[in-house]
């Protein structure tokens, strides 16, 4: 390739980028397990220290509690406070465009050209977009294509420092509990892999043991045994369970796994026992729950790129017979800066019927009106996704149950939800056990509790949007419509 041909790769890599910034901007931020994050981020702030102890419940306060995320809760925090939606819009774009960048630059050097790369990673980031809800595993992923170019680098025999995986072992245990998904890829590069196996020894277990320095110490891997053992996690959280073929991203997963058979068996080239072992047991993972799909992708566009780099180069890449740098290095500062324009604060100026940002299961308008209404009586109970938006906005309020799984709310209590979600026949005992006065409802997820209330003559119904529904049992100081 000639000599300024990098800025050639550059250029289509800021294309791709160029997309996926976009997607990343104009998709809502989802409130399930992101405002909670920023509530406990202000207060360890504010603390100077991590919580050991549950306060943002009433039916679990003052229960032990290991927060994994702290060092990403206190991040988000800090983003936000200093430039709101924007700037926590800008964050969820570098993110994700660090580690496609990271993957692009690992896909080129299997030896596939710059167009393939790019339109791999584009793939890649399309069928895995519905998992980049504003969460502290968004700041792993960087740490995932990381670790796998350091790894793949130790496979190919080429110059790469391998106690970097110690800070990443670190850094990534601080920041969000997936950590165990380092472990699975050095593990198997261990195992399987080429290189000093005596010296990648020492590197796992230092990385092991930098895992301990955090606040929790070993309660952190408990935790996180924990985490994915808890019935909410099976319950109540679609991402825990199996991917279905139910929309277009899935159709876009589904569909490379079924085509990378054949692209295996058709390839001259071949996959190291590692790379099976990699594809194999992340497989499994991502065919066993949603939430780990994105990880499969991950692997997915290395292991095409590296299987498809020879028909890359003949049909896809081939010789150019003229650069032009600055040309090149021009568009590709153009195609990063294109997406800003959509970023919350900015399409509204140019945009008059520009989408929220916020998904429509955020409370916004309700959670408002709520704080104005201090002479309503009792507790409160509210869909589970807008638990976490009322820890955040409306902290007088605390909740009955929210996405926390790793809070040690009982196996009866996930029930108990369902059944009172459900309007099961047990829901007026369920609402006297826990003294609720108040119920905000999604009219999408609990519609038969709301027809239910409706037809009470002890509830009433005190506020209303598209998004919400609150009622209050009848009271002299209820507000009712």
């Amino acid at each position: 390739m000639p000599a300024d041909s990098r800025t050639y790769g550059r250029m289509w890599l800021a294309l791709a980028l160029m997309f996926i910034l976009l997607l990343a901007f104009l998709l809502p931020l989802v409130p399930n397990d992101y405002w909670w994050y920023v509530r406990l981020g202000q207060d360890i702030l504010a603390q100077k220290s991590v919580p050991v102890t549950e306060t943002y419940s009433y039916t679990q306060f003052g229960q032990p509690v290991v927060y994994q995320s702290w060092l990403a809760s206190a991040l988000l925090w800090l983003v936000y406070d200093a430039g709101g939606l924007p700037l926590t819009f800008l964050l969820r774009g570098a993110a994700l465009a660090l580690t496609y960048g990271l993957l692009w630059k690992l896909a080129r050097e299997t030896g596939v050209g710059p167009k393939a790369a790019s339109l791999l990673i584009l793939i890649a980031a399309l069928a895995g977009s519905n998992n980049w809800s504003h969460r502290p595993q968004l700041l792993a992923y960087p740490l995932f294509a990381w670790t796998l170019l350091l790894l793949w680098r130790r496979e190919q025999g080429t110059k790469a420092n391998p106690w970097w995986l110690v800070f990443i072992a670190w850094l990534w245990a601080n920041l969000h509990g997936s950590f165990p998904l380092f472990f699975a890829l050095t593990g198997a590069a261990l195992l399987l892999g080429r290189g000093d196996r005596k010296q990648f020894a020492l590197v796992f277990g230092a990385s092991l043991l930098a895992t301990l320095l955090n606040p929790n110490g070993l309660d952190l891997w408990r935790s996180v045994a924990d985490t994915f053992l808890a019935p909410g996690s099976r319950n109540l959280s679609v991402e825990w369970g199996p991917p279905l073929n139910d929309n277009w991203q899935m159709g876009m997963f589904f569909s490379w796994l079924l085509v990378f058979p054949l692209i295996a068996a058709l390839s001259t080239r071949r996959l190291s026992p590692l790379a099976w072992a990699w594809f194999i047991g992340f497989g499994w993972l991502a065919l066993g729950g949603m939430r780990y799909v994105i990880w499969f992708l991950f692997l997915l566009a290395v292991l095409t790129a590296h299987l498809a780099a020879e028909w890359s180069l003949r049909w896809l890449d081939r010789p150019r017979r003229a650069d032009l740098p600055a040309m090149n290095t021009l568009l590709a500062g153009i195609f990063v800066l294109i997406p800003l324009v959509a970023l919350p604060g900015l399409r509204e100026h140019w945009w008059p019927e520009a989408p929220s940002p916020y998904a429509d299961n955020t409370p916004v308008e309700a959670v408002e009106w709520l704080a104005a209404q201090d002479e309503l009586p009792g507790q409160l109970w509210s869909d589970i996704a807008f638990s976490s938006y009322l820890i955040f906005a409306l902290p007088s309020r605390p909740v009955w149950i929210d996405t926390r799984f790793q809070v040690a709310y009982p196996p009866e209590q996930f029930d108990e939800y369902l059944a009172l979600a459900e309007a099961a026949p047990s829901w007026p005992s369920l609402l006297d056990k826990y003294d609720i006065n108040l119920l905000m409802l999604s009219p999408v997820k609990q519609p038969r509790l709301i027809a239910t209330l409706s037809a009470s003559a002890n509830w009433c119904l005190a506020y209303a949007d598209p998004h919400a529904v609150i009622y209050a049992r009848e009271h002299e100081n209820t507000p009712c419509e």
